[in-house]
């Protein structure tokens, strides 16, 4: 008897640091829907829809504004206050949204990972594609301010250390997305710890040079923005859109080497949960 040929074999993964990049690639449409759908979702009956891609930064800036700039006095390099804290809101909304939302991905979709099979890890990929809508809209209007107070008399200086951007870009992702899987991956096990992530992200901004620059903290606390991989990507994005801060390449180095080396820690956790994540969920 002629054995039939199965255009798809569905086998467990061999080892921890089995990672198929072309399954996943075969599954781009898949994630092209969850893209969409997290896209779509987000603000569906909302009023005011994807503007609050653009609400929300102002809304955090504005507080910065208020209560760092004009009560407590905090520098910011001689820039003003919308241009200084809208910049580092950007870049930090897009890790700790990918973050916080990756970190959900085995206890928000238990219900389908437990009847129909696709890679895993084609939600919390797709969580970052999709967040990188958002960051375009916020960083088109941090542009829109940059160009506004270029033409009222602030002196922007832009050159080849632009094209920075992108890899800083994929630093940032690849940071939210490590830290994401590894956390979803100790929440299917141990709940609670889902509790203190928001707390926890929250703490880690005021240890991330946004509301202050690096130039302005020293001493013994000084250590804690150094060790953080966020510290670098910050600093550089400023100096490079804005002319401020300190581009150091050796702390960009860290914060890519850190990136690496929690990613494969997340992936081999990852794909630990994910063989028997349905007898916890």
């Amino acid at each position: 008897m002629q054995q039939p040929k199965y255009h798809l074999r569905i086998e467990p993964k061999k080892s921890l640091f089995d990672i198929n990049l072309k399954e996943l690639w075969a599954y781009r449409d898949l994630i092209g829907l969850f893209v969409r759908r997290d896209f779509v979702s987000l603000y569906k009956q909302t009023i005011l829809g994807p503007l609050w891609f653009i609400i929300q930064p102002l809304l955090s800036t504005a507080m910065f504004t208020i209560v760092f700039a004009k009560i407590a006095k905090f520098s910011t390099a001689d820039l003003p206050p919308i241009v200084f804290y809208l910049s580092g809101t950007v870049a930090w909304n897009y890790f700790s949204t990918t973050l916080l939302k990756t970190s959900d991905t085995f206890t928000q979709n238990a219900s389908i990972f437990g009847k129909v099979y696709f890679p895993r890890l084609t939600v919390p990929v797709s969580i970052v594609i999709s967040n990188l809508i958002q960051f375009a809209i916020q960083f088109t209007l941090l542009a829109v301010i940059i160009i506004y107070y270029s033409f009222n008399g602030y002196d922007f200086h832009f050159d080849l250390t632009l094209l920075l951007i992108p890899v800083m870009l994929l630093i940032l992702a690849g940071l939210g997305l490590g830290f994401g899987i590894l956390i979803s991956s100790l929440t299917t096990k141990y709940r609670d710890l889902k509790q203190l992530i928001s707390f926890g992200v929250q703490l880690w901004m005021y240890i991330t040079p946004i509301i202050f620059p690096l130039s302005s903290v020293s001493g013994k606390y000084r250590i804690f923005f150094l060790v953080n991989p966020l510290t670098g990507i910050i600093e550089t994005f400023r100096t490079i859109l804005l002319g401020v801060g300190q581009m150091n390449y050796f702390y960009l180095g860290y914060s890519a080497a850190f990136m690496v080396v929690l990613l494969v820690i997340g992936v081999i956790m990852f794909n630990r949960i994910e063989r028997n994540f349905m007898d916890y969920v």
